[in-house]
């Protein structure tokens, strides 16, 4: 079935494959017609979205343990490139944002490469995502997710809420530690890069917890400290999340290295500016969104096929310097890798009575993996504002789809902010030990005086 919805304020049509009635099946479809996630396991009828045969589940050859990710499909050249004097011909298969993008930058092209199906994530992940499919509810009002300890919640949604909590609780590992480096780029290419450590303990889903001994309501523990530049060395941030927040929102704590306290940090949310990103996104544009859902109304909207960023080995690798990545208006398009997916299409509009600058979202999220892949956000004139694209790769170790680069476009200022940023990191992802305790407003602040 096939039907066709205006976006507001966008200038093309996009054609879905499918409404969400039409998609629907029985639980008992997983692992068989549909995979552990729900992704249908069928090619598309074109054949240019192959069959899911398992994704990438073993290391590639030169892999280093901690060390970055070589490139299983190097030697696949592109199909085809999508600039500005071809954009209306697959206009079908791009966002409102993308389209507006090959508008704006004369130097903006899509490189399209062989669809690879490469997502995979742990086999203790795939069977919680399949037991949640009769076991999990969202809360009264939807803010939080009840009847399970891990997995995606609704591997076959019904709605646009269980969508974008499919996105919010996918699996990102376990506990360990990484480092990148943010840029907010100015028209004119400029930038001073801001460098990141981080210690992520999710708990919800955590693998090597056996579900009962996972605290309760806790999604995850998560501590960023501030490397450079020397002006802001020694900031850090400490969030507590839940997967219930309406019985116990985010908490979250801040430390200040000039004045050496403390303090809570009950602004690091919703539209409030994110930490050293110059006004180019706010909290929950973090990982394409995080936090709370109740400031806006949720639609899924049905499934398209799209070009988006996949795969993304070689721009997020350490060949390439950050110089080589950051140019005026956005990334360097010649390192970016786009492949044609099945993506679910949620459109979050802002309810009546509440406040948040962007007046709707409309999220684009891979089958496969439930990462959104772009997001199109519009101002509180219905206007396009910003369009934001996540690159991923299969960290195969682990396995799990994991997003690399992450860039926030504004169409209005014409700059960028750039996220994820790990070609000049010896290390990108080292497993860890912690404990709740190393997670404490007390840690914080010991943290902070070593």
């Amino acid at each position: 079935m096939k039907k066709t919805i205006s976006l507001l304020g966008a200038a093309c049509v996009l054609a879905f494959a499918a409404s969400p009635a039409a998609l629907a099946a029985d639980p008992s479809a997983l692992g068989k017609t549909l995979t552990a996630m729900g992704a249908e396991v069928a090619a598309n009828a074109a054949g240019t979205i192959p069959a899911f045969t398992g994704g990438l589940t073993k290391p590639v050859a030169g892999y280093v343990a901690g060390g970055h990710y070589p490139d299983p499909y190097a030697t696949d050249k592109p199909l085809f490139t999508i600039d500005a004097s071809n954009a209306e011909k697959y206009k079908a298969s791009l966002t409102p944002g993308q389209m507006a993008l090959l508008k704006k930058y004369p130097t903006w092209k899509m490189n399209v490469y062989p669809t690879q199906r490469s997502a995979t994530f742990p086999k203790g992940n795939l069977d919680e995502t399949i037991a949640n499919a009769t076991r999990a509810k969202l809360t009264a009002g939807g803010n939080g997710v009840t009847g399970t300890t891990g997995g995606v919640p609704f591997p076959i949604p019904k709605d646009g809420l269980e969508a974008i909590w499919n996105a919010t609780l996918r699996y990102r590992g376990d506990t360990y530690a990484m480092n990148w480096s943010q840029a907010a780029v100015t028209r004119e290419g400029a930038y001073t890069p801001v460098r990141f450590e981080y210690e992520y303990d999710f708990v919800y889903g955590n693998l090597e917890k056996p579900a009962k001994d996972r605290e309760p309501n806790k999604h995850a523990h998560f501590l960023q400290t501030v490397t450079a530049p020397a002006r802001l060395a020694g900031q850090i941030l400490l969030i507590h999340e839940t997967v219930d927040q309406v019985k116990e929102p985010r908490s979250a704590w801040t430390y200040n290295p000039g004045q050496r306290r403390v303090r809570l940090a009950p602004n690091v949310a919703y539209d409030n500016p994110g930490t050293a990103a110059d006004g180019l996104r706010t909290n929950d544009d973090f990982n394409m969104f995080n936090g709370a859902t109740d400031r806006y109304n949720w639609k899924l909207v049905g499934k398209q096929e799209l070009y988006v960023p996949y795969n993304s080995y070689k721009i997020s690798g350490n060949q390439l310097k950050l110089g080589d990545v950051l140019k005026p208006g956005h990334i360097n398009p010649e390192h970016a890798r786009y492949e044609l997916h099945r993506v679910w299409v949620v459109e979050a509009t802002l309810k009546e009575g509440t406040s948040h600058i962007y007046k709707k979202r409309v999220f684009y999220i891979d089958e496969d993996s439930w990462m959104i892949m772009v997001a199109d956000k519009y101002d509180a004139r219905n206007e396009l504002w910003r369009v934001s694209e996540q690159h991923s790769i299969n960290f195969y170790d682990a396995p799990m789809q994991y997003g690399t680069i992450e860039v926030h476009h504004d169409l209005q200022s014409g700059r960028y902010l750039a996220m994820g940023l790990r070609n000049e990191e010896p290390k990108v992802y080292e497993k860890i030990k912690r404990s709740a305790a190393d997670f404490t407003p007390a840690g914080l602040r010991g943290a902070g005086t070593r």
